[in-house]
């Protein structure tokens, strides 16, 4: 198969609501808007409030972190304020932020996009979600790397944005931790469709059942001019 052409994918269910699309349409329409939206976005800021509790010893901590993302993917953060355990807020909350960074790494992009060259896909139906009709599409990595998942995403079917993804890591971090579980959302915020809560629920061998909450705040987004001079709507 050449490289340019993507990948087959499987329609295991027709619903009328949505009209009839090819797969390989839906991917090239995503790969297509996402990158339209990309071209304009040139930086923006957030909130995140990090909440973590765990279950068999008690234990609470919680981190206030300003995010700043600025084209074409770079990071960087800011921590404002923290709550509870230290040994937890240094073990876990601060440790989720140096592996986001390490995710953001230019030399990482391309090996975290969810896109035809690291998943493939299968379209399994429709839904509804935040009160959008949505594809559903579940998601399987082709390698074990480290920051794929597999799971299922919502793409919603005017905009061809991810809106929503449930799954579990591709590789697990550790010997330690027995399954971890996670939902993604996202909205949008003019243009762009940007997360807005993130919950995961892991399973470790010693510490038990933990719940991790991200809940985004406070967007400041900068969109730059658009290829024709003229002013972004």
């Amino acid at each position: 198969m050449p490289a340019s052409k993507l990948p087959l994918l499987t329609l295991a269910v027709a619903w009328p609501a949505l009209g009839q699309i090819g797969p390989e349409e839906l991917l090239a329409r995503m790969a297509e808007k996402d990158q339209g939206r990309a071209a304009t976005l040139q930086d923006y800021s957030c909130l995140r409030r990090y909440s973590l509790e765990n279950k068999r010893f008690h234990t609470t901590a919680a981190m206030t972190v300003r995010m700043t993302w600025r084209h074409p993917g770079d990071k960087s953060f800011e921590v404002l304020s923290e709550q509870g355990s230290s040994t937890v807020r240094k073990r876990v909350l601060r440790k989720m932020l140096d592996a986001e960074l390490e995710a953001a790494a230019r030399e990482a992009r391309s090996d975290t996009r969810i896109s035809p060259i690291n998943y493939t896909f299968a379209l399994t139906g429709s839904a509804v979600e935040q009160g959008r009709s949505c594809y559903l599409l579940d998601i399987a990595p082709k390698t074990p790397k480290r920051f794929l998942i597999r799971g299922r995403i919502w793409v919603d079917a005017e905009e061809f944005a991810i809106v929503r993804i449930e799954g579990s890591p591709a590789q697990s971090p550790s010997f330690w931790v027995r399954s971890t579980t996670f939902v993604h959302r996202y909205e949008r915020f003019g243009d762009h469709w940007l997360p807005v809560s993130n919950h995961s629920a892991t399973e470790a061998r010693v510490f038990g059942h933990t719940e991790v909450t991200i809940e985004y705040s406070g967007y400041r987004i900068n969109e730059s001019l658009p290829a024709n001079g003229g002013a972004t709507p």
